[in-house]
């Protein structure tokens, strides 16, 4: 028999790190609660109780589970946590908004390597923030130590969110007809998708960037631009959801606009986008021109300044963007929908 006494601890696991993570954020988690939230931080299921939600005839619970992808790297280089916990929320948020849904609660996965107290709680500080910010709760979560598994210094964060939305409004593209009109909704840069090419074409070339250089296109750091919190668009789209038509929406995410505005119109129709009626942001131009990168690639890849899209009838369209611009966001006309063979045609 062997002499050895081995703790958790002696295999990279640190209880006492947890438990010290827990206590940190446990205000944050907290303040987000709201009154439909039935348990408190601990507890091994999360209680949302649904009566009480008041606007509702007949609800409709909508889910959704993503991730910030590598962009995690990025926040780990710069030491700079908070703001991957909002990327994670409002990326949530816009994907169940495109089915007309308001958020209601939120759960998180937190992995890494060896558990920084100070780390975690400053990404659930984030998350917390984002659910504040719309009114979700964050109903609970798990904090995963694994060492082996993430290397040092690292982590990944996941979320899932259950949102809400009276059978009738549900918004599905069944409405999209030739003849509509897309408006497109500003991002705030890169938003959480791209960065493996990023990163590639960046910081990985012969001829790298740093994170912390300042690059005069951009008007501040690269790490700064890198880092941009992804833009949430439910606060000024949901109060236009019972005063005008919206016949589907897109959150141009993954994939680009060649993947995700298919995903919600009808198979006999394309979709007409006229590069011309919106500026690309710089960040953009620089990843194309720095990593030799076509332009399709672009087109598929990130979002290119247009983060979500609103598709409604054209005599509607004008009204809808004026709500917009009104309400913060920069919005404009960028296309129309035509009758045709399912595809994006970027002119």
């Amino acid at each position: 028999m062997s002499d050895l006494r081995l703790t958790y601890r002696d295999a990279g696991v640190d209880i006492d790190a947890a438990n010290e993570a827990v206590h940190r954020m446990r205000e944050h988690v907290r303040s987000t609660f709201t009154p439909q939230v039935l348990t408190d931080i601990g507890s091994f299921g999360g209680m949302f109780a649904l009566n009480g939600l008041d606007g509702y005839s007949d609800p409709v619970l909508v889910s959704s589970i993503d991730g910030v992808g590598t962009k995690v790297k990025i926040a780990a280089q710069l030491g700079a946590h908070s703001s991957i916990g909002q990327d994670l929320v409002n990326h949530c948020v816009n994907d169940i908004l495109v089915q007309g849904a308001r958020a209601l609660f939120f759960l998180d996965y937190f992995g890494t390597g060896r558990l920084v107290p100070s780390v975690a709680e400053e990404i659930i500080r984030g998350l917390s923030e984002a659910c504040k910010n719309v009114g979700c709760a964050l109903i609970g979560g798990e904090t995963a130590e694994m060492p082996g598994l993430y290397p040092e210094g690292e982590y990944d964060l996941v979320g899932c969110i259950v949102g809400i939305v009276d059978r009738h409004r549900i918004i599905d593209g069944t409405k999209v007809a030739p003849g509509d009109t897309v408006i497109g909704l500003a991002s705030n840069g890169l938003h959480t998708n791209g960065f493996s090419l990023v990163r590639k074409a960046l910081l990985e070339g012969p001829e790298p960037f740093s994170l912390y250089e300042y690059i005069p296109c951009l008007g501040r750091t690269l790490g700064e631009e890198l880092l941009a919190v992804h833009r949430c668009y439910a606060p000024t789209i949901l109060p236009l959801l019972t005063t005008f038509d919206i016949h589907a929406m897109a959150h141009i995410t993954g994939g680009g606009f060649y993947e995700n505005i298919p995903r919600v119109v009808p198979p006999d129709c394309s979709i007409i986008i006229d590069r011309r009626s919106w500026k690309v942001p710089p960040i953009f131009t620089l990843i194309q021109e720095k990593g030799g990168v076509p332009e399709p690639e672009m087109y598929r890849t990130f979002n290119m300044g247009i983060g979500m899209v609103l598709i409604a009838p054209p005599e509607q369209a004008p009204l809808i963007v004026n709500h917009l611009n009104e309400a913060g966001e920069v919005a404009s006309i960028i296309g129309d929908i035509r009758q045709g063979v399912h595809e994006v045609v970027i002119i």
